[in-house]
């Protein structure tokens, strides 16, 4: 997600500075953080730098961002506006309990189940029938391990595979073997059958290490959906397989896949027009809690804070911010959570944009050694020009405390200021290295990266405000770097810097892992290129294996974990340069744009 053009500042010594690409989820996860000549050594000593920095007589160019594209657009929709009404609230929970009994009476062992349940999940209603699916993807998986299936219809065994491992059920991919030949390849003949390679295809995304015969399948239904899908004249299979190879369901947002798979789920004539009215009505009751949450945003915070005037170096992105923390956390049950993630972002946005656009090299320096503190006592450190940012910092934690004070959660805090404070140090890395003039090994440039990105803020917070319970174990568990979250970030700082490296080389030269692998291998930009997609197909197995795996943290908690990556992985390289296009619209579709029913 980023948002802004990159730039150029100069600092207090008055050199002109190449400025180094650095990132953080938080500006827009992953815009470019331009941080000078930063000496590692005399950042973490207070005794160095206090607010007697001279803050006089210091040109401070403000960085060309755009303003916001939305204004105070949401204010418009005020209370009476977004309130559900009986009539919804009635009919709601008459088609829920439809689909419901629809769901539980349909026989596990029919192929209509597994499409039930298919269909349930991609428009986005899956959430209320948890349970349900639970017991019938469970009963499906355990008949299946059983008696040796006989289905050679790769559609549904493709179907069954993909619904079985979503729900951490390890089904082994020896069920594809029926379909290939002696030599290990697919059967030429599957290539006439488009469903049952859309089935395949979307199947082997689920693939974890060592897996060849899904390897097989990725290679070969690529291929052909590629080439075959342009000819197709079935409309409808041709938007579901351009849909497809543009955002597979495993690495697409539920609440943003859900949108579109209506749209199609509609042209299709076996539709089911009481699911489909029900999936319409409940996008548009959660577009109604989001558009009151932007509404008490606008209004009460963001009005408040009076950001342009205190922060007008930074972007003005609280929408933006917003639709990031719907990616994560879309269900209308978790608005605190929502609220919490997404002032956290907008917040290090604008921290971000204070390293980047504002602040001379003490600046940065005293303002960090406060941020390492995150208490009011710090305030002595920061520079006065930056006593508004730091302030803005410390009441987000404290109101988030107080809040979780009444709960008996308060202790959740302490997870999210780490975290916060693990991004910052990250981006003092990057730093250190632009400072030495230093590239940076692939591998040690991916560590720290995977931490500037901001996933861990984003997983970590995710969880902090949830009603739900959750361990401190669990919490222990995911700031500990768990290989699963590892991955996450690798494939959040791999696709940002794909989708930022053709802008960033108009800018000016800027390090990033495209960099670090030429400068490693001696290798060309093309083979730069296909590191980077090798690396982020090897993180997604890792993502997989780890999902698989047996253990007592829970499916939620995993998910929390994957959806920050599901986000970002869903950005364009426009998106890159600013909020005005392709990104405004995929806001206007899920915040604005409601479901005709």
């Amino acid at each position: 997600m980023v948002w802004g053009c990159s730039h150029n500042f100069l600092p207090n010594n008055n050199t002109k500075l190449t400025l180094k690409h650095t990132y953080s989820y938080a500006s827009s996860i992953g815009r470019q953080k331009n941080v000078s000549h930063l000496k590692m050594s005399a950042a973490m000593d207070d005794n160095t730098f206090s607010s007697s920095i001279s803050t006089t007589n210091i040109e401070r160019p403000l960085a060309n961002f755009h303003s916001s594209v939305w204004g105070d657009y949401f204010l418009s929709y005020t209370p009476q506006l977004t309130e559900i009404s009986s009539q919804e609230k009635v009919e709601f929970e008459e088609l829920k309990e439809k689909v419901r009994q629809m769901l539980v009476e349909t026989p596990d062992n029919k192929t209509q189940k597994l499409e039930l349940i298919d269909t349930i999940q991609r428009l986005g209603v899956a959430y209320h029938f948890e349970n349900e699916i639970q017991t019938s993807i469970k009963n499906i998986f355990d008949a299946s391990q059983q008696s040796e299936n006989k289905d050679d219809n790769l559609y549904v065994v493709a179907l069954r595979f993909r619904l079985m491992r979503q729900q951490r059920h390890y089904m082994s991919s020896d069920v594809f073997k029926k379909f290939t030949n002696k030599d290990g390849r697919f059967k030429e003949t599957l290539t006439k059958d488009v469903q049952g390679l859309l089935s395949l295809y979307e199947a082997a995304h689920l693939r974890v290490h060592g897996e060849e015969i899904l390897e097989q399948a990725m290679s070969f239904t690529l291929t052909n959906l590629e080439s075959m899908g342009p000819k197709l004249s079935n409309s409808l299979l041709k938007a579901q397989v351009s849909e497809a190879l543009s955002q597979p369901i495993h690495t697409n947002l539920p609440r943003v896949g859900a949108k579109k798979y209506m749209s199609m789920y509609e042209e299709n004539e076996s539709h089911n027009d009481l699911l489909l009215k029900f999936a319409k009505l409940d996008f548009n009751i959660a577009q109604k809690v989001y558009q009151s949450e932007l509404y008490e945003f606008t209004r009460y915070w963001w009005k408040d804070l009076d950001y342009a005037n205190k922060f007008p170096y930074a972007r003005d992105r609280l929408v933006e911010c917003y639709y990031g923390a719907v990616g994560v956390l879309f269900e209308p049950q978790y608005s605190r959570t929502r609220k919490i993630q997404a002032k956290l972002i907008n917040i290090i946005t604008m921290v971000d944009d204070t390293f980047d656009a504002y602040a001379t090299f003490d600046e940065i320096v005293a303002f960090t050694n406060a941020i390492e503190r995150c208490d009011i006592s710090a305030m002595d450190l920061v520079p006065p020009n930056l006593r508004h940012a730091y302030q803005v910092l410390i009441d987000f934690f404290n109101e988030m405390e107080q809040e979780l004070t009444k709960e008996g959660k308060a202790y959740r805090v302490y997870y999210a200021k780490f975290v916060m404070k693990k991004c910052i140090r990250a981006y003092f890395k990057e730093a250190q290295w632009l400072s030495a003039g230093y590239i940076p090994k692939c591998d040690e440039y991916l560590k720290n990266g995977s931490a500037s990105i901001g996933i861990i803020l984003m997983a970590v917070t995710s969880l902090v405000g949830l009603e739900e319970f959750i361990t401190k174990e669990t919490l222990e568990w995911v700031i500990n770097d768990p290989l699963i979250l590892r991955a996450s970030g690798v494939i959040s700082r791999l696709k940002d810097d794909i989708i930022g490296h053709n802008f960033e080389q108009q800018r000016g030269h800027v390090a990033s892992f495209i960099e670090c692998y030429m400068k490693e291998y001696g290798a060309s930009k093309q083979e730069a290129y296909a590191a980077v997609e090798k690396e982020m197909a090897n993180a997604w197995k890792d993502i997989n294996t780890e999902f698989f795996r047996p253990s007592q943290v829970p499916t939620f908690v995993l998910e929390r974990i994957i959806n920050p990556t599901r986000l970002v992985n869903g950005f364009q390289e426009n998106d890159f340069i600013n909020t005005q296009g392709e990104y405004k619209d995929k806001i206007t579709s899920l915040l604005v744009d409601s479901m005709k029913i």
